[in-house]
């Protein structure tokens, strides 16, 4: 049929579903079997079927495919770069091991996760304040995908991987490989596993007290049952990064030796979750509370009841975010929330450190993820698209500029990797001093830079596509939008470059010493090979700039300048 704007009367109507006219605009039928035409009128009928086939067929061919999907298979085995580091790293049992669960995995996220995927940003979590008889609820509903999520995230061991340990120090990459992979097809669940990551460090490093048994065997459970995911309520109304000042959450004793929480938690991300890890400041007998970070001090609490009843809690709203929409972020009003008490009063910054060295640990792998995908996909489409005359992979600049993309996301790759490296060996008490601070300074470094590598790659490989790329429907700018958070959660680039200045002034040079004597290992390797020869010069000569930068300029510059020089740490170590 003709699918334009019709005005039909009944009579036409019956015409229109005997499929002898494609009426118009009020005219009656021009040709019905058995009725009698003048021969001008025949002519006229016999023209305007003609038009009618001719357009039909035009509107047939428009409705064909233009233009072929691109898709990916099975991650894991179309990842070179993986497999090789992979293979060049781990002990060769290990690797037999691994290999078999990641390529097992790699075909259950093409055939099952990502479809699963999909569903959770059609179905983004909505909030239900109230029931029908006005009682206030205050429930998150969540689509089935995204609680299927929840089920493999336990199956997979998708956080019991790294504390299990049954691979020693390589068991922490392991998970981070996994976490790599499920990432970019994880519908947005690697956030609450990242805070659910952190919030098991936290536990683990207090020595496990009996209080918090159980609820770190949920945490890192495989059974779908038992598993739990945590929140890190830290942002409250003065928002930022700036914790010591903007905490007014009160904690008030009671007589059980529990706290009840007041105050308002402006943005928590994994609203539904099962428990999480917060701040507050505690009031004494007169209901003051210290000032600055030395009056924080650490909680758990659990978000519900075994009956499902929050626990004093009320969500004031869903956060109405740019991307990451799968995920319920929520603003929280504590009335009296019970919670315990778990590091020493005064010690929560330091107590929580541990979440936010894994949160931003996670942050690095979405977006080595967010790129890899992006770039996978731009590449298959590379394959496929004709434009000019031939494929676009025929084109020398179209594939220079994926190439660009490919160097971008390999160095911040192998960054991520050395970074997973150095915390397996310090988790499995391994790691030399010198690991130790280095570890500590690459942090901040891998975090801050591969979140402004993934939003400059999400663009670039978007408009790989042309008009495609941007189209909702295909996906791509679900990608974009959710790699834009990364260089904001966990710390924006600016507060992570001051992070990098402190890490450095703690240690009192002995950080940027173990990064150096690191570099200087690495390129005596490296020079025994002659085609890295060029590259060894080059890297070496960065790192002499930075010795004289850092030589120069004092301590009021050297602020100025965090962020620049924040990036050739993460550049010149890459390299």
């Amino acid at each position: 049929s003709c699918r334009l704007p019709l005005r039909r009367s009944s009579a036409t109507c019956k015409s229109w579903q005997s499929g002898h006219l494609l009426p118009w605009d009020g005219c009656q039928m021009l040709n019905i079997k058995g009725t009698n035409m003048t021969v001008g009128q025949e002519q006229q009928a016999s023209m305007k079927e003609k038009q009618d086939v001719e357009m039909h067929l035009a509107m047939s061919e428009t409705d064909a495919l233009f233009q072929e999907q691109p898709e990916t298979g099975n991650q894991y085995l179309e990842d070179t770069l993986l497999r090789s580091y992979l293979k060049t790293h781990l002990p060769p049992k290990v690797l037999e091991e691994v290999h078999e669960d990641l390529e097992r995995f790699g075909k259950r996220l093409q055939t099952e996760i990502q479809p699963l995927s999909w569903e959770c940003e059609r179905n983004p979590p909505v909030l239900q304040q109230f029931d029908a008889w006005g009682r206030r609820v205050d429930h998150i509903h969540t689509c089935s995908a995204w609680r299927r999520m929840k089920e493999i995230s336990a199956e997979e061991g998708l956080i019991a991987e790294a504390y299990e340990k049954r691979y020693s120090n390589w068991s922490r990459l392991y998970q981070a490989v996994k976490l790599y992979l499920f990432s970019s097809s994880s519908g947005g669940f690697s956030c609450p596993l990242a805070m659910t990551d952190g919030a098991a460090k936290v536990i683990e490093a207090l020595g496990t007290p009996g209080s918090l048994k159980n609820a770190f065997d949920r945490l890192t459970s495989r059974d779908p049952k038992k598993f739990w995911t945590s929140g890190q309520w830290m942002t409250e109304r003065r928002g930022g990064s700036d914790v010591a000042n903007g905490t007014e959450t009160v904690a008030r004793k009671q007589l059980d030796g529990t706290y009840c929480l007041y105050g308002l938690k402006w943005f928590t991300s994994a609203a539904d979750s099962d428990m999480t890890l917060t701040l507050a400041r505690v009031a004494d007998a007169e209901g003051q509370c210290t000032q600055g970070s030395r009056g924080l001090s650490l909680f758990f609490l659990r978000v519900r009841d075994e009956e499902g009843k929050l626990n004093s809690i009320q969500v004031q709203r869903l956060k109405d975010k740019l991307g990451t929409r799968q995920m319920a972020t929520a603003e929280l009003w504590l009335q009296g929330a019970r919670a315990e008490l778990i590091s020493a009063e005064g010690r929560g910054v330091a107590a929580i450190s541990n979440m936010l060295n894994i949160t931003r640990i996670h942050n690095v792998i979405g977006a080595v993820a967010s790129m890899r995908r992006m770039i996978s996909l731009s590449r298959d489409y590379a394959r496929k698209r004709v434009a000019f005359g031939k494929l676009l992979k025929d084109h020398p600049l179209h594939m220079q500029t994926i190439a660009r993309m490919e160097v971008q996301v390999r160095g911040a790759f192998l960054l991520l990797m050395e970074i997973v490296r150095l915390l397996g060996l310090a988790e499995t008490n391994l790691a030399s001093e010198q690991e130790q601070l280095l570890l500590r300074l690459l942090i901040p470094v891998a975090k801050l830079y591969t979140g402004k590598q993934a939003s400059a790659v999400a663009v670039e490989a978007m408009e790989s596509f042309g008009g495609q790329g941007y189209m909702e429907d295909t996906g791509l700018p679900v990608i974009l939008r959710d790699a834009l958070v990364l260089s904001i959660w966990e710390g924006t680039t600016n507060i992570l470059a001051l992070d990098v200045l402190r890490s450095l002034a703690k240690s009192q040079g002995r950080g940027m010493a173990a990064f150096l004597s690191t570099l200087q290992k690495k390129l005596e390797l490296a020079a025994g090979t002659e085609e890295l020869s060029p590259a060894v010069q080059r890297t070496r000569e960065a790192t002499g700039s930075l010795r004289q930068f850092m030589a120069a300029t004092g301590s009021e510059s050297l602020e100025l300048a965090a962020r620049d020089f924040s990036y050739s740490l993460a550049r010149i170590y890459t390299g």
